[in-house]
């Protein structure tokens, strides 16, 4: 291994569970690529709700992981480690990482690099991984969304919204949003959905069924869990899946069992982060086939709602609690 990296960089530290204003920066030691990793100089990391939980100190990292908040990275591959053949120095990457994301160097997994494409710059590159790993998985594996079958999906102005309203639309199935404002509603409008639903105002259920003449919906991706599980399987067509990937309104509800069994509903959810390197690998592979080639046309992209510099991490995550943004939110390191 050969690096050119100084042997200390900057990185953002959660001094104690809390606001925002306990992201401080420090000087941390570069971390050193072992096997089977790559290092990357940092130019821009994503924000994404799961590091708000572990700043809270709800969501602590896997065992293993950096301390380091982040979880999503663009930059160049600066140092392999040993048995790595791709990426290679000099490449220009972004990364799915378990942490670490927040500093001006991080270690990936070799096999959860991706190439930047060629429509995207760092920045927006770094709006990926996180995002579109989640949204593939979900939505399509676990999922089984096919061509010709509709899709609600619930925060349609999140980084995860965003993407999921965009990749569902491409790949032709028809998308329905929910989102806080007639703002968030006509974005999700303008990315491909064919409706959008103001949720502060408006019944999300009745304007699904009548949006679809009562038959519902094939599957549901929600974030919100709590109250909204029963409406969400009231939007369901039969043979739906519910799709449940966080849990902002609690984790107990009260399940009806006779709805799911009349209807034949497929009740489901996952989580990302602590996933095997090989697990995620997967899902990096099938992204790599069915949906690099629509980054590099520009067909879907990420939304990037604001960039701060990496020293203001806290002003970033204060913009992330108040969810007055519009898709991603993006840390940057020059």
């Amino acid at each position: 291994m050969v690096s050119n990296a100084p042997t200390s960089m900057t990185a953002i530290e959660i001094s104690a569970p809390g606001g925002p204003q306990v992201l401080v920066p420090t000087t941390r030691p570069t971390p050193v690529p072992g096997p089977g990793e790559v290092l990357v100089r940092v130019e821009a990391a994503g924000i994404n709700r799961p590091d708000v939980m572990q700043r809270e100190g709800a969501y602590p990292p896997p065992p293993g992981a950096s301390d380091i908040p982040g979880l999503e990275i663009a930059g160049e591959v600066v140092a392999v480690g040993d048995g790595v053949t791709t990426p290679a120095v000099g490449d220009r990457i972004c990364a799915l990482v378990t942490g670490g994301g927040y500093a001006e160097y991080c270690v990936a997994a070799a096999p959860l690099c991706l190439p930047i494409p060629a429509s995207l710059d760092a920045v927006a590159a770094a709006g990926v991984p996180e995002t579109f790993f989640t949204v593939w998985t979900n939505v399509f594996d676990r999922g089984r969304l096919r061509p010709g079958e509709s899709l609600l999906v619930h925060g349609g102005s999140s980084g995860i919204g965003t993407t999921a309203i965009q990749l569902a639309t491409a790949l032709g199935s028809t998308v329905h949003a929910t989102a806080g404002s007639a703002e968030k509603c006509a974005a999700c409008i303008a990315l491909g959905a064919a409706s959008a639903i103001d949720y502060r105002n408006e019944d999300f259920v009745e304007r699904i069924q009548s949006a679809t003449d009562g038959r519902g919906v094939d599957v549901v991706l929600d974030m919100v869990g709590g109250d909204y599980f029963a409406r969400n399987l009231a939007c369901l067509a039969v043979e739906g899946r519910l799709i449940q990937i966080a849990l902002q309104h609690g984790s107990h509800v009260e399940l009806e069992l006779q709805t799911i069994m009349a209807r034949r509903l497929t009740v489901t959810g996952s989580t990302l982060r602590p996933r095997t390197v090989e697990q995620k690998a997967v899902i990096a592979r099938a992204l790599a086939e069915r949906v690099w080639p629509l980054l590099e046309q520009g067909t879907v992209r990420p939304l990037v709602h604001a960039t701060f510099p990496l020293a203001d991490a806290a002003g970033a995550h204060a913009l992330m609690d108040s969810s007055r943004h519009i898709g991603k939110i993006v840390l940057t390191t020059r």
